[in-house]
């Protein structure tokens, strides 16, 4: 019997925060998009789960090698399209 189990959309986007590979919520929405999770933009909408995706992010990034951490960013706006809009 083969394992076809696939996480959720939301599911795999905690997985992508606490895996310390994407830096925001941004980087989550391009991987899981790249994955071939559809409707990402609407499935990771609102402020609640922006913010903890964002939380996840922070405490867990780690930089690639050779790779500067800018310090986190107390603003709201730190994903240009966490708003849930579709960037142009």
């Amino acid at each position: 019997m083969s394992n076809n189990f696939r996480p959720t959309t939301l599911e795999r986007a905690y997985e992508l925060a606490r895996s310390g590979e994407c830096r925001t919520v941004g980087d989550i929405k391009t991987r899981l998009q790249q994955e071939g999770h559809e409707r990402v933009q609407d499935r990771l909408y609102g402020g609640s789960l922006t913010s903890a995706l964002r939380k996840l992010c922070v405490a867990h990034y780690v930089a690639p090698e050779g790779e500067d951490v800018p310090a986190p960013a107390d603003s709201e706006h730190e994903d240009e399209d966490e708003d849930g809009s579709v960037p142009a």
